[in-house]
């Protein structure tokens, strides 16, 4: 697949160097690269892989765009919010190189679906921001002998490394257990510097091009470690694990399983499981309501426009529950609704039938306040 002429004068700041030349850049747009997300990590990542010349580029997404993800989904405008982040993706990615193939990938990627979506591709780049779809594209990844290119941000810290169980550990040899769902939040939960998924995208585009090239030292068997706050970068050693059960010396995992499952993520929450800010502004004062706001100490201001709550913070619900009263109506609150949701899941789970999470949270209460 030679290069055209176009193609010579477009990447000849590549072709200039010695490792990478028309052989390289030839590499490059013979190369197949999946994105598995289009968001913080995936929008740098895609962006820099189209400006050099990756050949197809696969976007995996299931979700729309919202206005909360501009502050970091680089590849996404204003204009964007609604639609689909594939279409989205792929539009912007046409833009800056037209002569790069774009595969949509309009769904998420599950287990039913993950072998046949993933085949065919020469490097997986994890774009996600979830236990159980990490777990997936790394036994996925596995199975089908693919590079998987990790990366993972969360307020100031950022990780990033290459899992190739043919050649080195996967991610089960690093993480053998998931953590339980309600130590584990997710940006949305918790924030992020909108700045560093781009510092971590960008390093994970940079392994997927060394692997296509098949130059320099990957980050194979070495985890990255950043902190936007201190600007240090640190390392640590990963050992491949010989009990490991997807790629030890007797794997037991030959097939895809159930993610959520695995990973103990409940369900998502059943009609009438949440109240509409309205709704709950029309109860205010009733005292059989009980308010629970599990925000963090440090997210608590004197604005909050719900008096009377009792505060019990996320990280320390599971052990405070209990000091909950289930004959009366409770509603849990925080910032936007993720973390509330997951606390009322585990109260229902502990019996308690007379409760629900605040839809939007905080965030969704005062603008509907506003609105009123």
């Amino acid at each position: 697949m030679p290069l055209t002429f176009d193609e010579e004068h477009r990447y000849s700041r590549h072709l200039i160097l010695p490792e990478v030349g028309v052989a390289g850049q030839e590499r490059l747009k013979r190369g197949r690269v999946l994105l598995v997300g289009a968001g913080g990590l995936g929008s740098p990542a895609a962006l820099y892989l189209a400006a050099a010349g990756v050949g197809t580029l696969g976007i995996a997404d299931g979700d729309a765009v919202d206005v909360t993800n501009l502050q970091r989904q680089v590849l996404h405008r204003t204009a964007d919010i609604g639609r689909e982040k594939t279409a989205s993706a792929a539009e912007a990615i046409t833009a800056l190189n037209p002569l790069v193939a774009v595969r949509p990938i309009r769904a998420r990627i599950t287990a039913a679906n993950a072998l046949d979506l993933l085949r065919g591709y020469d490097v997986v780049i994890d774009g996600t921001d979830n236990f159980p779809a990490r777990y997936l594209l790394n036994d996925a990844c596995a199975l089908l002998g693919t590079p998987l290119v990790f990366g993972s941000v969360y307020r100031f810290q950022g990780q990033a490394t290459v899992f190739d169980a043919r050649r080195g550990p996967c991610y089960r040899c690093l993480f053998p257990h998931p953590p339980a769902p309600e130590q584990a939040p997710s940006c949305t939960e918790g924030g992020v510097l909108g700045v560093l998924p781009g510092l971590i995208g960008t390093i994970q585009a940079t392994e997927a091009l060394k692997l296509l090239l098949g130059i320099g030292e990957s980050l194979r068997g070495r985890l990255l470690l950043v902190d936007a706050r201190t600007m240090r970068f640190r390392e640590l050693a990963i050992e491949k694990n010989p009990d490991c059960p997807l790629c030890g010396a007797a794997p037991t995992i030959t097939a895809l399983a159930d993610y959520q499952a695995f990973c103990g993520v409940l369900p998502e929450p059943a009609v009438g499981a949440e109240i509409t800010p309205g709704a709950l502004a029309a109860r205010l004062g009733d005292a059989a309501l009980c308010l629970v706001d599990v925000r963090e100490e440090w997210e608590l201001d004197e604005r909050a426009p719900l008096p009377g709550a009792r505060h019990i913070p996320y990280p320390a619900f599971t052990r405070r529950m209990a000091e909950l009263d289930s004959a009366r109506d409770i509603v849990l609150y925080c910032s936007t609704g993720a973390r509330s949701r997951i606390a009322a899941a585990l109260l229902r789970r502990a019996g308690f039938t007379r409760v629900a999470s605040l839809r939007g949270g905080v965030a969704g209460f005062r603008h509907c306040i506003a609105d009123a």
